[in-house]
Order: structure tokens, then sequence, then C-alpha cells
């Protein structure tokens, strides 16, 4: 079955510009995906006629639908329409049905119905309308050489009801769709060069029409089958045979089959397990206690957090000692094994983690560089630590972390 490909292309120079972000293209991206398209490019261009006629040219070479968003408003500096009609050499005309349903849109608010709003209701006379029931711009869809152009409001909420009202359903119409399917296995632990070299054969083995991706982020990988063809449930059988394939080359760094985050994970782990969990902070700031306690109902099991940024602090609420503080420092194992047992013994919980270590872009030392971080876990019997050396970005090393404190936390509950 033969893949249909769409590029999307967003129009204004407030985009360029960085004034706004462009939300709409990756919304249109997903919705074009569960139906079976593929999107091959996304493009912004400016408010300018030469460049919105070049990127449809280019466009129209590489996909077989263009969807376009921005540029309908009822000002000057909105030309898309004119630019369309240009294109396909044709005139805008006044389309009854947009002309009654933009003059009633202005009368039932009270508002007067000038020329300028009447003009929201031009259109390129060879497009058909497609009503826009959110708003004043008319979307507009071009049959063109067997492919199609849409060009839509840049109004996100204007933009997604023609999509989901008007857009999808005649895509569906046009073209003959096969079935996309996606399936996510999430890996911490292992870096995507190293995690390649351990899957290496089996990648190379994967049929032809499942493709693999990798998507790293601070601390995991994300690796992501895709199938494509006729039959969804025979696309999912196979993907699933795929992956019962890969478990065991990497069964300790898998820690999610869905979309969840480690600390969605941690969360579900201590869940089951009905165990709950306090943190010890330096380096993360607090961090590590944000992205606990962002899961809805995390307060079933985390039982709260401690920043203890100074010595001090360390000393007075986790109950380090002092000689320990004098004698290997802050960042150090010893001091974060005390750290994570005097948080569990200070929230009473089945489990304690420590953090602490030098986030930058300063203060290191030669025998404790800026990215020495220490973790510990705790269950009361059982204490694991970890020695991170990582770089000088400071944001870096504590999301990095705290990401890995959790996994480390993972390692400790599962026994992995």
């Amino acid at each position: 079955m033969k893949i249909i490909y769409a590029e999307v292309v967003t129009i204004g120079d407030e985009i360029l510009y960085g004034h706004i972000t462009d939300t709409n293209s990756k919304w249109i991206s997903e919705e074009l995906d569960k139906i079976g398209i593929k999107t091959i490019r996304k493009s912004s261009v400016g408010d300018q006629k030469k460049e919105i006629l070049n990127i449809l040219d280019e466009s129209l070479q590489r996909a077989d639908i263009v969807l376009i968003t921005g540029g309908l408003g009822p000002t000057k500096d909105d030309i898309t329409k004119k630019t369309l009609a240009e294109y396909f050499n044709d005139e805008l005309v006044i389309n009854p049905h947009a002309e009654e349903f933009v003059r009633n849109f202005f009368e039932k608010r009270g508002r007067p119905f000038t020329e300028l709003n009447r003009q929201q209701a031009a259109i390129p006379s060879k497009c058909t309308y497609l009503h826009n029931a959110t708003g004043t711009a008319p979307g507009m869809w071009f049959d063109y050489n067997g492919k199609v152009i849409v060009s839509m409001p840049g109004v996100p909420l204007e933009m997604k009801y023609l999509i989901n009202n008007e857009v999808i359903a005649r895509l569906k119409s046009k073209f003959e769709l096969p079935e996309i399917v996606h399936k996510i296995v999430r890996t911490i632990g292992l870096g995507e060069s190293f995690l390649a070299e351990r899957i290496e054969s089996w990648e190379d083995n994967l049929p032809e029409h499942i493709k693999l991706a990798y998507l790293p982020s601070f601390g995991e990988v994300k690796l992501r089958l895709t199938g494509i063809g006729e039959n969804r449930t025979n696309i999912e059988a196979q993907i699933e045979a795929e992956i019962n394939k890969l478990v065991p080359l990497i069964e300790e760094h898998i820690y999610s089959f869905e979309n969840d985050e480690i600390e969605k994970s941690i969360g579900n782990i201590l869940n089951e397990t009905k165990s709950t969990l306090g943190v010890a902070e330096s380096c993360t700031g607090g961090y590590l206690s944000h992205l606990l306690t962002s899961i809805p109902g995390s307060s079933s099991y985390f039982m709260g957090g401690v920043v203890s940024y100074s010595n001090q602090a360390k000393m007075d609420v986790l109950k380090v000692k002092q000689e320990t503080l004098t004698k290997f420092g802050a960042v150090s194992e010893p001091t974060v094994i005390e750290m994570a047992e005097g948080v569990l013994n200070l929230m009473k919980t089945t489990y304690g983690i420590a953090t602490s270590g030098i986030a930058g872009p300063d203060g290191g030392t030669e025998d404790k560089p800026v990215g020495t971080v220490w973790l510990a876990v705790t269950n009361g019997k059982q204490t694991l630590t970890k020695k991170l050396s990582l770089g000088k970005i400071r944001i870096v090393n504590i999301e990095y972390s705290a990401k890995a404190a959790l996994n480390f936390l993972r390692i400790l509950t599962k026994g992995k």
C-alpha cells in the first residue's frame, strides 16, 4: 500500500521572530499519524508572497497533502488567500455561505459588519469552502493534480476545529490510507551509542515494514518501533513479537512499554508494592521532589523531601554526622548514605533517596570537579550508592542526577 505523505506549512512573521510558539504543526502531525498519514516535513515561512509561492512548489514535489496554517486574517499583512489565488491562477470571490456566517457572527455580538469583515468571506473560486464555526476566517480545500492543499487559520482553536470537523473526513475519503502503529520501549541508564551496539543485530533483522527510532533525553533513550501496513492487528502482533526478541538483550534497562516518564513508572511501582518514599536533596535543589509530585496521586507514596543545601541543614535535619562532613565532605559516598538513612528515619518511609554533588558551573576542585554527583538509595536494610561524573552545564547536571536517582531506586525495588 502506498504511503501518503503530508507537509505542514506555518505562515507568519511572528513565528519566525519567535514572538509566538508554533504548536500547530506538532498537533497536526499527531492527528495525521492517527489516520495513517506520514508527515514528511514541517516548514515555516514569513508573510512574503515569494516565500509562500516557493514553499508551495517545494511542498507539492515532496508530499501528497500540504496543510497550511496562518495568514488568513483581515489585515493587509495576511496575504495567504491572495497568494493562493495567484498560485492557482484564480481570483477571490465572496462565498455566500461564508458571508452569511461572518455577517451573523458580528451581528450576534452587536458589532458592525464592515466591508473589511465581508472580505473575510472572499476565497479563491476554485477551492472548496470549509466551514469554520469558531472564527471568521474560512478554511480552503484545493484539489490539484491528484494532491490536496488545505489552508486554515493559524489560531489553534480554529485550526483544530477545521481539522476535526472538515479535513480528516475528507482526507480519509480522498486517499486509501495505511495503518501506522507505534510502540514505545523506554530505557534508562544506557547511552544511545551503547544501546545501539547492544541491539545492533536485532535492529538489522527487523522486518522491512517496521522501523526503529532512537529518541534520547537526559539519561534515557526511548526506542520507538513504527509499523506500516494494511491490517492494524497484524502490525501490532508483529511489533510485539519483535519486542519480545528485544527484551532479553536490555531487560535491566527497560522501565516502561508506554509513554510514561520514569517518575510515573516509579509511582506505579510504589503504589503496587504499597511502599513510601522520602528524598534528601542537595545538588538537585528540589527538582527530584518536583518530578515525583508532578504525578497525580503521588501523595499516596511520596511522604516528603528535605532540600539540605547547607552542611548545617544536613546535620540538623538529616542527622548527618559532623565528622563525616569534615572527613569526607558534602559530596561523598559516606555523606549521601547518611542523608538517605536520615530522610528514611525522618519520614518513616520504605525507601530513602539522597543526592549531593557539584552542579556547576563553578565550585569544583581537582579532586571533585564540577559534575561530580553522589547518589544513594536505601530501604533501611540495603543501601546502594553511585558516583556520577557529568559535565559543566548546571541544569543538565540537575535533571540528569534526578532521573538517575529515580532509576537507582527502580533498581533497588526491582532487584535489577
